[in-house]
């Protein structure tokens, strides 16, 4: 059996209603358990980009991205690993504004994990920390351990490519010049 690696799955499509469930169908099927999903308009006018992260071996990736590159309202999918890519994710932090302030460094605390404070009431601190999962995951385990955290949410991976331009636009070159 091979190994599973977190691959990060990159989807150009328009917006259509209805081509969220059709993908997700596609991981269902193979039972194949999404870890993140983010869904927004991409550099290009029009197409908008799913990021969707998952756990498994290379041969399944393959036909997943396959499988999805065949519905019709999708223009192109890729995969890529970790190094191939510059990703983050956000986390919030609720937290009881009497318990951080009994922190004897929280000033400290928060420069150490490069957060933020967003918001300071007489109820409720909320910070923020952008990061690769651990480090939002690390902050967690260190706030959970020392005063409690009231609520978390961690948004879904971003990512981008290391490559010059995103490779729909060089898809959508080579389609130009056959026409």
């Amino acid at each position: 059996m091979q190994d599973k690696t977190l691959y990060t799955i990159t989807i150009f499509s328009e917006n259509t209603v209805g081509l969220l469930s059709q993908v997700t169908s596609v991981f269902t099927r193979r039972q194949l358990n999404i870890e993140t999903l983010s869904v927004s308009a991409s550099a290009i006018e029009g197409i908008h980009k799913f990021t969707i992260t998952v756990f498994c071996d290379e041969e399944t990736i393959n036909k997943v991205v396959l499988q999805i590159d065949k519905r019709v309202d999708v223009l192109k999918s890729y995969y890529n690993t970790n190094d191939e890519l510059i990703h983050q994710e956000i986390a919030l932090y609720k937290l009881s504004t009497t318990e951080f302030l009994k922190i004897e460094s929280v000033e400290l605390l928060i420069r150490s994990h490069n957060a933020r404070i967003l918001d300071i009431n007489e109820n409720c601190v909320v910070l923020e920390k952008t990061g690769h999962y651990q480090e939002t995951q690390d902050l967690f385990e260190e706030l959970s351990k020392t005063i409690g955290v009231l609520q978390f949410i961690r948004s879904g991976r971003v990512a981008i490519t290391k490559s010059k331009i995103e490779r729909l636009s060089d898809m959508l070159a080579e389609l130009d010049k056959k026409m």
